[in-house]
């Protein structure tokens, strides 16, 4: 149907290698709206007809309920609704509905939907899993377990101070995708091929009709940049990526070696040989599905810099990467939270690896300086106590007389002092002791599960009202429709 200008139609090989027929099926309603909402704006600033529009929104409300079958000697979804909307409203109407309109904004306009959607689903299956997170987190705020560095056992902590952190990490996450749909949704509708058009449109009124909060204004820019696109699976790959450092945690502590957890049942794999494996395949695939965000990232990325100003036919191809970020990235929340709400935690695991080593070290060097010894001595001392207890395969409150003495020595720190500390640090003692604000003493889980309480709530009323004034805007746009074609 575009090809008026050129002698003949495309091959089928061609047409293959062109078609983006079936990466469209993501943004046919899209389309349909982009164009009910475009027509409704024609008709009211009288550049076509009421009746001419009447049959035209017709058609497309048909459409709307149809299913499109992936053949087609079409290029793309936008010509092949235009060309069905010929078909059933005829070529005197149907061939008015593309007026002041090229498929360059039309597909801008209908990626920017989508991903305005995407982020607005995204945004709430990250508080839906955050929720989860610190109400696990309230559950398991006296759950004693090692923090980590460098994978060696490095402070006592509890089980909630490390839910929290990564409730705290998915926030940033929803802040990110929730600041990027303010620069997302913005209409591109109306800026033509690239540099506008003679014909008296009015893009504020189609904007506001499709629950834009206004216009990319320059009509190159709108047409040509995708820059919204590479910000939104940045975010994406973030987030993704966070999800996969969890998924990391839970691989390695569900292994027999640790046994800190325990995934259900539906969320494991058996061998195909070995009858007594349960194997954490699902967190394993998000990891790796991790890898194909960032890889879509990389390709989008890629176009996006070979192009010049302007729009380019390469910019069809990233369209696959969008949807396949979006899909991907909305299960990957979907079953993190699933995982938690089934998760079986071994608290007597964790506090076992918890005792077995000497994470007090810290608190007595700490207590030290609270007698007025410089830091870099107490490091010292406790130092040597660790070395001494680990030579003599015992506790640190299982030492000797001499072998706290030995560990002073040179210090002139009295080494009844020092016992008396050791005898009176415990790992309790040590998360009761544990104040300073944000640490993982016991009084702060309290107040901080308290705060992502709150902040949660705050977040959902924001996305709540967001989505409201969108499918408000959706609704007026339905009515206008269905009062223009009764």
């Amino acid at each position: 149907m575009y090809r008026s200008r050129l002698g003949t139609d495309l091959s089928n090989i061609t047409l293959d290698y062109v078609s983006s027929i079936d990466d469209d099926s993501e943004i046919i309603q899209f389309d349909i709206l982009g164009s009910q909402a475009h027509v409704l704006m024609l008709q009211e600033n009288k550049i076509i007809s009421k009746n001419d529009a009447k049959k035209i929104l017709n058609a497309l409300e048909i459409l709307k309920k149809e299913k499109f079958d992936s053949f087609s000697e079409a290029e793309d979804i936008h010509e092949l609704i235009e060309s069905l909307v010929i078909k059933k409203a005829g070529i005197a109407s149907g061939g008015k509905m593309h007026t002041a309109r090229s498929r360059n904004d039309q597909v801008a306009l209908d990626i920017r939907m989508k991903i305005r959607n995407d982020i607005n689903i995204l945004c709430t299956c990250l508080l839906d899993t955050i929720e989860v997170l610190v109400s696990l987190a309230k559950n398991h705020q006296k759950t004693i377990m090692p923090l980590y560095t460098h994978l060696q056992q490095a402070q006592a902590g509890v089980f909630s101070h490390y839910l929290l952190a990564h409730a705290d990490v998915l926030f940033r996450d929803f802040e990110r995708l929730y600041d990027a749909y303010g620069r997302v949704n913005q209409s591109p509708l109306g800026a033509g091929p690239v540099g506008g058009t003679s014909i008296p449109i009015d893009r504020h009124s189609t904007a506001e009709m499709l629950g834009f909060d206004g216009i990319v204004e320059n009509s190159i820019d709108a047409t040509s940049t995708r820059d919204f696109v590479a910000e939104f699976v940045a975010t994406v790959a973030i987030l993704m990526t966070n999800l996969s450092k969890i998924s990391e945690d839970f691989v390695l502590w569900s292994t027999s070696e640790f046994s800190f957890i325990e995934l259900a049942d539906e969320f494991t794999s058996p061998s195909s040989i070995m009858p007594q494996k349960k194997n954490p395949d699902i967190l394993e695939l998000t990891r790796g599905k991790t890898a194909e965000i960032i890889g879509n990232l990389t390709a989008i990325l890629s176009t996006i810099k070979g192009l010049s100003t302007g729009y380019g036919r390469d910019l069809q191809q990233i369209k696959s990467s969008i949807w396949s970020t979006s899909k991907i990235s909305i299960s990957a929340l979907l079953i993190l939270k699933s995982i938690l709400l089934t998760l079986r935690v071994n608290e007597k695991q964790m506090k076992k690896a918890t005792d077995s080593s000497y994470l007090i070290a810290l608190d007595i060097a700490e207590k030290l300086v609270l007698k007025e010894i410089p830091f870099r001595i107490t490091h010292k001392i406790a130092g040597s106590l660790v070395q001494q207890a680990y030579i003599s395969k015992k506790s640190l409150n299982k030492l000797t007389t001499d072998e706290i003495k030995r560990s002073v020595q040179g210090t002139k720190v009295d080494p009844k002092v020092v016992s008396d500390i050791i005898m009176s640090t415990t790992i309790i003692s040590s998360l009761k002791d544990r104040i300073s604000f944000g640490s993982s003493g016991y009084g702060e889980q309290k107040r901080m599960i308290k705060d992502r309480i709150k902040k949660t709530n705050d977040y959902r009323t924001k996305i709540t009202k967001r989505e409201n004034e969108l499918s408000y805007a959706l609704e007026k746009l339905e009515e206008k429709i269905t009062i223009l074609i009764k």
